[in-house]
This record gives structure tokens, C-alpha cells and sequence, in this order.
């Protein structure tokens, strides 16, 4: 239960201090700012809402905001939080462009540009190390991790391919086994269960003819 549901103008200011902040990548940023600060969803909810937003096409981010937008205000909430994603950065990053084709072969840009590699790359790796632990019960999701990093991070394969080796098979097999973890915990109703014994005496009894 949500205690505090966001409207469409906090959706839309939270994307856009996102997205102004985010220098090498906003998907760290909103890890915290939604499950950390805001609380607007769980660590396992944002997990299971990014899969699905990196599954489709499209940028991460702005799936993942329409499809949280959506779900706390219908379809004006996730149009203001796409816009949050990218009204007022698309101003900043035309802006910036200008500055950094003037100033791009500039020592201190490549010095820069570089330091803020290794900053993104630490944030994104922070992320998932937080996550981890939504996957704790899930084996076939640590196999199907192991697999994709070995097989982009060594084997180069494409995005498509790592969504079909990797991506579909470990969907299938997690809703099956939600399926079935829903049925086990469904409670049996008195009176359902009808016993053999139970179905012969309501049976209505036949007059035999005596002859």
C-alpha cells in the first residue's frame, strides 16, 4: 500500500530532476529517488517494472516513467512523467552540445568526460548490487545473470538475442512459478472437497419394485 500517491505534477518534477542530473545515466538516480526517497515502489517492484521497460522498445527511462505514471494516474500521469524525461533536459542537452563542440578536443573535457565513465559505471554497478537481493529466492534468475554477462560482457551477443536466449525463458519460467505459488496458497473452502461417501447418501434413494 502506497501511503502517499504521487500526482501528475510530482511525477513530472521528479523525472525532470532526474533527468537533469543524470550525467552518465538516470536509471541509478531513479532507483533512489522511487524506492529509496519516495518509496513509491519496493526494490522487487522496480526490478520486475525495469525488465519490463528494458523489454520493450524504446529508452529505459522513459518507459519505466510511463509505465509508473500510469499506474499511479493513468495515462496523464505517465504523460507527465515522459515529459518530465524530456522537456526541459532536451533544452539542457541542445545547449550543452553547443558548448561541447567548442570546447570538445580540450584536455580537461577528455579529462572530464572520462572521470564521468568511471562515476557511471560505479553508479549503475551500485544499483545492481542493491538489486541483487530481490533475486534472492530465484535461482533460474541467477543462472539467467551469469549467462547474460558472460554472453555480452565475453561473448558480445546482441541485446535481441540475450532477450530470446536469456530474457524469455526466465519470464516464462517466473510466472509459472507464480502460477503456481498463488495455487498453493489459495485457501480450500469448506465444502468443496465432496467425499465419496458424501455423493451416495445424497443420492436420492429409488423404489425397487417388489415384483
Amino acid at each position: 500500500m502506497i501511503p502517499n500517491v504521487p500526482s501528475t505534477a510530482e511525477l513530472y518534477w521528479t523525472f525532470t530532476k532526474m533527468a537533469v542530473q543524470a550525467f552518465g545515466g538516470v536509471l541509478p538516480l531513479a532507483e533512489r529517488a522511487i524506492v529509496i526517497d519516495k518509496k513509491w515502489l519496493t526494490k522487487k517492484e522496480f526490478v520486475e517494472m525495469l525488465a519490463v521497460s528494458q523489454a520493450i522498445p524504446g529508452p529505459n527511462i522513459v518507459n519505466l516513467a510511463l509505465m509508473l505514471g500510469d499506474r499511479f494516474q493513468g495515462w496523464r500521469g505517465g504523460f507527465a512523467a515522459a515529459m518530465g524525461c524530456l522537456s526541459i533536459p532536451i533544452v539542457l542537452v541542445s545547449v550543452l552540445t553547443l558548448v561541447f563542440q567548442a570546447i570538445s578536443d580540450h584536455p580537461i573535457t577528455k579529462g572530464a568526460l572520462l572521470g564521468m565513465g568511471a562515476v557511471s559505471i560505479g553508479l549503475v554497478v551500485a544499483m545492481g548490487i542493491r538489486l541483487l537481493s530481490t533475486q534472492r529466492d530465484f535461482k533460474v534468475g541467477w543462472l539467467a545473470l551469469i549467462g547474460t554477462v558472460l554472453a555480452v560482457g565475453v561473448g558480445g551477443l546482441s541485446l535481441p538475442m540475450t532477450i530470446l536466449v536469456f530474457g524469455l525463458p526466465t519470464i516464462a519460467i517466473r510466472l509459472w512459478q507464480i502460477r503456481h505459488l498463488r495455487l498453493a496458497q489459495t485457501p480450500i473452502q469448506p465444502g468443496s472437497i465432496v467425499s465419496v461417501e458424501d455423493e451416495d447418501t445424497a443420492k436420492p434413494v429409488q423404489n425397487r419394485d417388489p415384483s
